[in-house]
């Protein structure tokens, strides 16, 4: 393998490391702020940064025939989701969180196949739906009773949403850079977040110097950083599910850190889940007709 085929997967892991990290990182903050407030203030951090850096390299912002992809990949695929996610997460056990929106490659798979035009060979689904079994075994770990609770519906819709802004970024990464679609996306997203601006003002006044400080971290890397890495490894993938895959590694991975961050037991099954995950990642990525 070439080394421009290689630096999107190492782009895509970077991503979700640092999306993984987000799962105990929010279930922390939600001690603190509500998931309004998390995610404005997230996104807040965010743009100060890509827009910070788009000043200072002269990045030139999108043209206007372009603003609705960028206002829709901010609405849905930001915004929207943020508030799902957060939100569902504050309803739900962590195990039901990750499964779900690590469920989230099968709906992209499916819409880049109406949206892009993109063919998926046998090879494909069954690493699809291999690394989908090693999740379902990870999850049966973690979750004692899977109810179909509101917290469930938001999270089901936000792996929805994460597709969307996956297909509606490979379309936009066709004319911008990776920094071009992300910057100006997430300052969108914050935009729009802004209306938690009072809860916001509420909740900073009374959390300690460690929850903003886990905020600042999740706006600086799983958002500004991680999305940056997310849209260049999309940009250089010859199909979106080569990448997209890779979100089957963020339940295992927010377990170990859960483990290492909050103490949390990883039971054998999961690690066992774990390795299922990597050998269907593996036969969607690596291995080809010759």
């Amino acid at each position: 393998m070439t080394k421009n085929k290689v630096i999107p997967y190492i782009s895509a892991c970077a991503t979700i490391i640092f999306w993984s990290s987000a799962f105990p990182a929010v279930k922390y903050s939600l001690e603190f702020y509500s998931p309004g407030s998390i995610m404005l203030f997230r996104f807040l951090i965010a743009s100060a940064v890509l827009l910070g850096y788009c000043a200072i390299k002269k990045v030139r912002p999108p043209h206007k025939r372009d603003l609705p992809l960028f206002i829709s990949t901010g609405f849905f695929g930001m915004f929207l989701y943020m508030w799902a996610f957060n939100t569902g997460t504050e309803m739900v056990p962590a195990g039901i969180s990750g499964f779900i929106i690590a469920a989230s490659p099968v709906f992209t798979l499916i819409l880049s196949i109406l949206f892009l035009k993109e063919k998926a060979g046998p090879l494909i689904w069954l690493g699809v739906l291999v690394s989908f079994a090693g999740i379902v075994i990870i999850a049966s770990t973690q979750i004692a009773d899977m109810r179909l609770n509101t917290g469930v519906l938001l999270l089901l819709a936000a792996a929805v949403l994460t597709s969307f802004f996956n297909i509606i970024q490979k379309r936009i990464l066709k004319k911008y850079t990776a920094i071009q679609s992300i910057s100006y996306s997430v300052a969108f997203a914050a935009l729009f977040m802004c209306i938690f601006f009072p809860s916001l003002i509420r909740d900073i006044a009374h959390a300690p110097a460690a929850a903003n400080a886990v905020i600042a971290y999740l706006g600086v890397f799983p958002a500004a950083i991680a999305y940056v890495l997310w849209s260049y490894a999309l940009s250089k993938a010859e199909k979106t599910i080569y990448v997209t895959s890779f979100l089957y590694l963020s339940p295992f991975l927010a377990s170990i850190m859960a483990f290492l961050w909050l103490g949390e037991r990883i039971p054998a099954l999961a690690v066992a889940g774990g390795t299922v995950t990597i050998a269907g990642m593996v036969i969607t990525n690596f291995v080809r007709k010759p």
